[in-house]
């Protein structure tokens, strides 16, 4: 009985693969081509989707945030030095709170941020070939 079952479980697995070489070669070229996104121009352009609710004793009203409000709110990241990153003019580490986002990784060209289930990449505006290395002796 095992051996019949042995059997019908080969067949049924040879039958089911029937994929050749080049088949297998034709997905694996499809996943490694380019996938076009949103540019990041267009990212930015776009509006803020979200309003604010403010209540005032028994009424509420919908505001919708102005311009200057969303720029003082970006984030931007100057530089990066010894663990530390320098973002919005002061100096913060890993787990400090800038914003209301915490600082959750800071790497060689950029940092992650945090805001519950909000995640912000921010990167160095130019890329540059002269990075300064303090070591100790």
């Amino acid at each position: 009985m095992k051996t019949i079952f042995l059997a019908l479980l080969i067949l049924t697995v040879s039958s089911l693969a029937d994929l050749s070489v080049q088949q297998i070669q034709e997905m694996v070229n499809k996943i490694h081509q380019k996938r076009e996104g949103v540019k990041l121009e267009t990212l930015e352009s776009t509006k803020e989707p979200f309003v604010r609710l403010e209540e005032n004793n028994d009424t509420s009203t919908y505001v919708i945030p102005r311009k200057d409000e969303v720029a003082e709110s970006k984030l931007i990241l100057h530089a990066i030095v010894n663990g530390k990153a320098y973002i919005n003019d002061s100096w913060v580490k890993i787990d400090d709170n800038i914003l209301g986002y915490k600082l959750k990784f800071i790497g060689k060209r950029g940092v992650v941020l945090r805001n519950e289930n909000h995640i912000k990449k921010l990167f160095l505006r130019k890329k540059r070939n002269n990075f300064i290395k303090i070591e100790e002796r």
